[in-house]
């Protein structure tokens, strides 16, 4: 997934590790949409979307990794430190509103991530590390797509056939072998036969 992510920002920009992109903000922004899809308003009838909740806990992961990256600093090393702060790490049984904002305070106090805090939001949000890995895969592979179709340029189309994009990657995604060693070209050739069908007809 690092290497992925690697790949996926230097498409945005070749540099992308020198620019010191503010990752951690990202990151606490998407807390706050998290939040919004399980709900936090006591005075109205809210039920938690959690097929949503678990997508943001994606997009965090991937600005997550992103702010583990720092120059000099190999990607076999950011997964072995990934790895000893989770094996060190006890969960902590928060839900999913403590474990957002335990991880947004820290993100906010440190201008950092903590793989160890989004654990334990993986665990309130009930994502283990095949679903979260079969998930990154997929909205990696919407991200390189989205870029392919003119995203930066602001030509993409984000919603198809009355459906946001994100929808159709959980449609096709569920159709596909996630442990295909070519899992993630098929998900992008299923996103692009959908998303010309749709701007076709």
């Amino acid at each position: 997934m690092l290497t992925m992510q690697d790949r996926m920002n230097s498409r945005v920009h070749p540099q992308w590790i020198e620019q010191h992109f503010a990752w951690y903000r990202a990151a606490w922004i998407e807390c706050g949409e998290l939040i919004d899809h399980y709900g936090f308003k006591w005075w109205k009838k809210q039920a938690p979307d959690m097929e949503q909740v678990r997508l943001e806990v994606i997009d965090i992961w991937h600005f997550g990794l992103s702010a583990l990256f720092v120059e000099g600093k190999s990607i076999d090393a950011i997964a072995e430190e990934i790895v000893a702060q989770l094996e060190a790490h006890q969960p902590s049984g928060l839900d999913v509103r403590e474990a957002t904002e335990a991880l947004a305070l820290h993100a906010l106090q440190t201008r950092g991530f903590s793989p160890a805090l989004f654990h334990d939001l993986m665990l309130a949000a009930e994502l283990d590390f095949d679903g979260l890995y079969r998930a990154y895969v997929g909205k990696n592979v919407l991200n390189f797509f989205r870029q392919d179709h003119g995203y930066k340029e602001g030509t993409y189309i984000k919603n198809w056939a009355g459906r946001e994009d994100n929808e159709h990657l959980v449609e096709l995604q569920a159709t596909l072998d996630a442990t295909a060693p070519d899992f993630a070209d098929n998900v992008y050739a299923a996103l692009a036969q959908r998303y010309g069908e749709a701007l076709a007809g």
